[in-house]
């Protein structure tokens, strides 16, 4: 909105110039999520707990979780709220891959909101039916999936970042070989002439990514600060990648396909961001307020979005590395008990059996958000290592 109002100005203000560039914006975008939580937090967590929405906790849980019982839950609200506003002012309205990723991200929250709002209001202990979650999880990826399938990646479109480098202009889109990829393609890490071409699997293919990223990140959210610090982490590592393919030269540069327009997810990157670390602020152990679904289905909402317009959609494996552990360590231990009565770990999902293995909740955290920075760092290496 910002950009439409204040850039055509630029000529007789040359300062709203600034608006043409997306590092700006996307700092804009971080600063003002970040105020948003500062100063919507308070408000929100007395009205959860005005009206008792409050965190129901498990019995058979680690006993030290006990004191967190009637913890105000749905915070996700303030997420959502910290993002969606940002982006409205700084990104690019009329971009297709940031509408994407918001209303993707929306969705998903709006299933999480339904699900706490069943469990914390109308008091049913199991929420939303699995079945209908994952039926509304799969509509958004099906949708999202069938967009990228029939709007094809072209290479002579325009960039956003055209006014970054002048020499930007002088660049022969149509026959460059580097920006040659369909919509039904996806990257392979650490390969750079490996594309595997899906075909129609592709639309099937996002529905999975999307609901299973979600519900990762869900699992992965049952310790004070855990799922938004690894998933900030998540969020700035694709970010920063959207920024990086969505500019021709940096593309050219690292032998990356070329997508145009799609370094304006990285806006959204800095509002979801800043939505983070404000939340964080009072998410922090001891927690003054819990995301609940609403909350943990937006990030994974968001993350898989992300990771699907950028088109490494693979490479969430390593850079979602402890959500991919956070959900097999409950996956082997459902599958192991099934079949010999006996446990592996003590507790699934992981975090919860360091916890009974005699670790602070606070040393789980911050471990499991270095591994976080170590595996984001990872990933973006695969931008050069090819």
């Amino acid at each position: 909105m910002l950009y439409w109002i204040l850039y055509p100005l630029r000529e007789s203000v040359s300062i709203f110039n600034l608006f043409g560039y997306i590092t700006f914006r996307a700092a804009g975008a971080t600063v003002t999520a970040m105020i948003i939580a500062f100063a919507a937090g308070p408000f929100v967590i007395r009205f959860l707990r005005k009206h008792q929405i409050g965190q129901t906790v498990r019995d058979d849980g680690p006993q030290s979780h006990l004191k967190k019982e009637g913890t105000p839950t749905m915070g996700g609200l303030l997420i959502l709220l910290s993002v969606l506003i940002p982006v409205l002012l700084w990104g690019m309205l009329d971009n297709r891959y940031l509408l994407v990723v918001l209303i993707s991200t929306i969705w998903m929250g709006l299933i999480g909101l339904l699900d706490d709002y069943l469990k914390v209001v109308r008091h049913c202990s199991k929420g939303l039916i699995g079945r209908y979650k994952l039926a509304g999880q799969f509509t958004i990826g099906i949708a999202l999936g069938a967009w990228l399938c029939f709007s094809p990646v072209t290479p002579g479109g325009d960039a956003p970042d055209v006014r970054l480098m002048p020499s930007v202009r002088t660049v022969d889109l149509e026959s460059s070989e580097d920006i040659n990829i369909t919509s039904t393609e996806t990257t392979v890490p650490f390969f750079k002439d490996i594309r595997l071409d899906l075909g129609l699997f592709y639309i099937v293919f996002v529905a999975l990514v999307l609901a299973g990223t979600a519900n990762a990140v869900n699992l992965t959210d049952g310790l004070d600060g855990l799922a938004t610090g690894v998933s900030l982490i998540s969020i700035l590592t694709f970010g920063l990648m959207a920024y990086l393919l969505g500019h021709v030269n940096f593309a050219d540069y690292l032998q990356f396909s070329y997508l145009p327009g799609v370094g304006e997810v990285s806006i959204f990157a800095g509002a979801m961001a800043g939505a983070c670390l404000g939340f964080l602020w009072f998410n922090a152990p001891p927690a003054s307020v819990f995301m609940g679904d609403t909350g943990s289905l937006a990030l994974g909402g968001a993350i898989g979005s992300m990771a699907v317009v950028t088109k490494n959609e693979l490479l969430l494996f390593l850079v979602g590395g402890i959500f991919v552990v956070e959900v097999f360590s409950v996956v082997l231990q459902v599958a192991w008990f099934k079949r010999t009565g006996k446990r592996i770990f003590r507790m699934a999902p992981i975090h919860h059996h360091f916890e009974l293995c005699g670790w602070m909740e606070s040393k789980v955290v911050v471990r499991f958000r270095i591994i976080a920075a170590i595996l984001g760092l990872l990933g973006l290496t695969t931008l050069k290592i090819r």
